[in-house]
């Protein structure tokens, strides 16, 4: 929403292996030729003719570094914190021929204290409940969210990730549509019912989907 993500798929889907491939070397030669020794994010957007877009690199990690981490199962934090104590790419055994291609998939859902049915406006309030899922190929990064909390608009509206690892897709949506029912939060609005919309919606199991697709679809 508001053009930003707000579930994160990896590997992604609609792309050839040789697009694939050109965005990994264009995203290694950019930061190669700027010296670049740490953890970072190259984004690119792909049209629907398999054409690549470079939009910008992020110099850090990002809110969805956990379904890389997953895929890949590199722990990109301790890296990049182990990288500016000294450490080198070999010495960590981070070299490109290393890291094997994903065998799995895996999807995030940010929960946000936002209400979908005014336009995603962040709410405020004291947390009453707050009750996590949990489960077999759940991975959960929290944040402000515990029973007291006081939730104030000066912040990001970020309550928790929640990340699902499984063979394929729509086993991973399915995995988070189980945890997205377990989590209980009252107290304040969040975004939970948008997101099991979305992880129901037959276009975005397929894979079909563009950066239109929530602002055209009014019903999510």
């Amino acid at each position: 929403r508001r053009h930003q993500k707000v579930i994160e798929t990896a590997p992604a889907t609609g792309l050839s292996d040789e697009t694939r491939e050109v965005i990994f070397k264009d995203a290694c030669r950019l930061l190669a030729l700027n010296n670049y020794r740490n953890a970072g994010t190259v984004e690119f957007l792909v049209d629907k003719n398999g054409k690549h877009y470079f939009m910008e690199v992020n110099p850090r990690v990002q809110v969805e570094h956990t379904v890389t981490e997953e895929i890949t199962g590199i722990d990109i934090v301790q890296s990049q914190i182990m990288i500016a104590s000294g450490k080198t790419l070999p010495e960590l055994g981070l070299t490109q021929d290393t890291i094997a291609y994903p065998t799995s998939y895996a999807m995030q859902c940010r929960v946000t204290t936002e209400n979908p049915a005014h336009d995603f406006m962040p709410d405020t309030g004291t947390i009453d409940v707050f009750r996590m899922p949990c489960g077999f190929g759940i991975r959960l990064d929290d944040g402000p969210g515990f029973p007291g909390a006081k939730i104030t608009p000066h912040y990001d509206s970020l309550l928790v990730k929640i990340t699902a690892k499984a063979r394929n897709r729509k086993d991973a949506a399915a995995k988070l549509i189980r945890a997205l029912r377990e989590f209980r939060v009252r107290g304040v609005q969040t975004n939970k019912s948008f997101l099991l919309n979305v992880l129901q919606n037959r276009e975005f199991l397929e894979g079909e989907v563009t950066t239109g697709f929530i602002a055209a679809d009014p019903t999510l």
